[in-house]
């Protein structure tokens, strides 16, 4: 298969005028002064905008992408970003800022040498390399354990999609406290594997309730492929950031979000984001902020939607110069 390095850092007519009558009637003098005399009352105009909790809301519900039965997964601890067909700038570049933003949403970035949990791979056939990794190393996409991954139908998308940019992401159930996987994984086991209680995990609970739980959702890697046919619109900037944003959270590859100002826009308007908007930064923030500690999904959703909240406060404190709380 040929990769294809990434160029340039990735790299009606006026309508005529009939003759006037040769003499047209004139309106009196007085009444075309009462007409300039008079004033014309314009009806009140209302100006209707979303309140701003609804639009958070909205682009929460629009994007994240959980996994069937789970809730909204993110990294936890470090990452690693590896980039492979590239140019070594354009590579370094990538990994570099990928980096960079994970690094301000508290996450530890991987050191020269290690192993990527978040690898981006440039093709100029990028339906013929996923479905040949797929078919190299299926469990690595569809790896068994409960909620996982987002299932056959969705990995056959990624196989077939016709896009700039496309994605596969696996998470894990991990208890919250321990770190310890909270879910089977077929081909793992404790101990010396010779009972059946050997393959399930054990998690010990500190707490009892219906409402709130210490498992939580861990991304553990994400794979993502760039179209160099595709992607050569953009600059590196916007290619490097498009790249941070669905790594580093479940993002929905069909998501609508024309009505927002957000770098998943890029390839349809890449005039309108130069870089990571307030929106998509608000957005990460507000979940890596967020405790997660919801049960229910939908409550879940709306604990980090109250978190992006808060980080929308924050951000424009920020650009307003305004001391912190």
């Amino acid at each position: 298969m040929k990769s294809l390095l990434l160029a340039a850092l990735l790299g009606a007519a006026t309508p005529t005028v009939q003759d006037a009558p040769a003499a047209a009637p004139q309106a009196a003098p007085a009444t075309a002064a009462a007409s300039q005399d008079t004033p014309t009352r314009l009806e009140d105009i209302e100006v209707i905008g979303r309140p701003l909790e609804q639009m958070i809301r909205g682009f929460v519900k629009e994007v994240a992408a959980p996994n069937r039965g789970r809730n909204l997964a993110r990294w936890d601890g470090g990452v690693c970003v590896g980039a492979a067909n590239l140019k070594a700038e354009a590579a370094q570049y990538i990994v570099d800022r990928v980096s960079t933003v994970a690094e301000d949403l508290g996450l530890t970035p991987g050191r020269p040498g290690c192993t990527p949990n978040i690898l981006v791979v440039a093709s100029d056939q990028p339906s013929a390399l996923a479905a040949a990794m797929v078919a190299e190393r299926p469990r690595a996409f569809i790896v068994g354990g409960s909620g996982m991954d987002q299932g056959r139908s969705a990995l056959r998308a990624f196989q077939t999609a016709d896009k700039p940019v496309r994605w596969w992401a696996v998470s894990v159930p991990v208890d919250a406290d321990s770190g310890a996987t909270a879910t089977r994984i077929p081909g793992e086991c404790r101990n010396d594997c010779s009972s059946v209680m050997d393959m399930a995990p054990v998690v010990n609970l500190t707490s009892a309730s219906r409402l709130s739980t210490q498992i939580v959702d861990n991304l553990n890697r994400v794979i993502v492929i760039v179209d160099v046919n595709q992607a050569g619109q953009v600059s590196a900037q916007q290619l490097a950031d498009y790249v941070a944003m669905v790594s580093l959270a479940q993002i929905d590859p069909e998501a609508d979000t024309s009505t927002y100002s957000s770098i998943l826009n890029v390839f349809a308007y890449p005039q309108d984001a130069a870089t990571l908007t307030d929106w998509d930064i608000a957005y990460l923030r507000g979940l890596y902020n967020a405790e997660r500690n919801q049960r229910i999904a939908g409550a879940n959703r709306l604990e980090v939607s109250n978190s992006i909240r808060r980080a929308h406060t924050e951000l424009r404190r920020e650009q307003d110069g305004a001391p912190q709380d």
